[in-house]
């Protein structure tokens, strides 16, 4: 059984998830614990817990989700895994962080290990999950969905009762909306969504709404 833990992290409120299962073996994605007490507390859940993380996997590259990169690395030896069109993102979180706050950022960047394509999965512990390429919010942007568990990880493609933003580099209206068309014919619709950020949902609630 999938267990999943959620911190809500940074300065945009994003959600980190920590997902584990009856083997102790871990993934984390979308770590983008920027202060010090969260990025302790990444660490902390997953030592306390007696987990060995496998991976650490990125829904897409913007610098909100990728902060605490640096921190997995130096812990825990292992590096991003993102989409290969998010790859420059994930790899330049200095460039993205001045071109959109206007502020310098002096924390490490880290290289990709593996970069992800449509279809790609994922293994950890008894568990599997699917890459699924959608992008609109950004270009490399992925859903990860594990079907046994009825989940799937939407990152900043769709929240409850809404979606991403497309007005950032590399973003497109037209994508997003033929992305958010595959996530409703291709998630069942009682499979648990959760987001970059905001709340969880389901995702007939989602169909019948934006989706519709």
């Amino acid at each position: 059984m999938l267990e999943i833990k959620t911190l809500v992290v940074n300065q945009l409120q994003e959600n980190c998830y920590i997902l584990s299962d009856e083997t102790r073996e871990a993934v984390v994605i979308d770590c983008g614990a920027f202060y010090a007490a969260e990025r302790e507390a990444v660490v902390g859940i997953i030592r306390g817990n007696g987990l060995t993380l496998r991976h650490l996997l990125c829904t897409h590259g913007h610098f909100d989700h990728v902060y605490g990169a640096d921190t997995i690395f130096d812990e825990f030896g292992i590096a991003p895994e993102v989409h290969s069109a998010d790859r420059d993102f994930v790899e330049n979180i200095d460039r993205q962080y001045r071109d959109m706050l206007g502020e310098a950022y002096t924390r490490p960047s880290v290289k990709a290990s593996r970069l992800l394509a449509d279809g790609d999965t994922v293994t950890f512990g008894s568990h599997k999950l699917l890459v699924i390429h959608t992008p609109g919010h950004s270009p490399g942007g992925v859903v990860y969905h594990c079907a046994e568990e009825h989940v799937a990880f939407t990152g900043d493609t769709l929240f409850r009762m809404g979606y991403g933003r497309t007005d950032l580099p590399g973003g497109s209206w037209r994508q997003l909306r033929e992305s958010l068309a595959r996530l409703a014919a291709t998630l069942p619709p009682d499979t648990k969504i959760y987001p970059g950020h905001g709340p969880a949902t389901v995702m007939a609630r989602e169909t019948r709404g934006i989706l519709h």
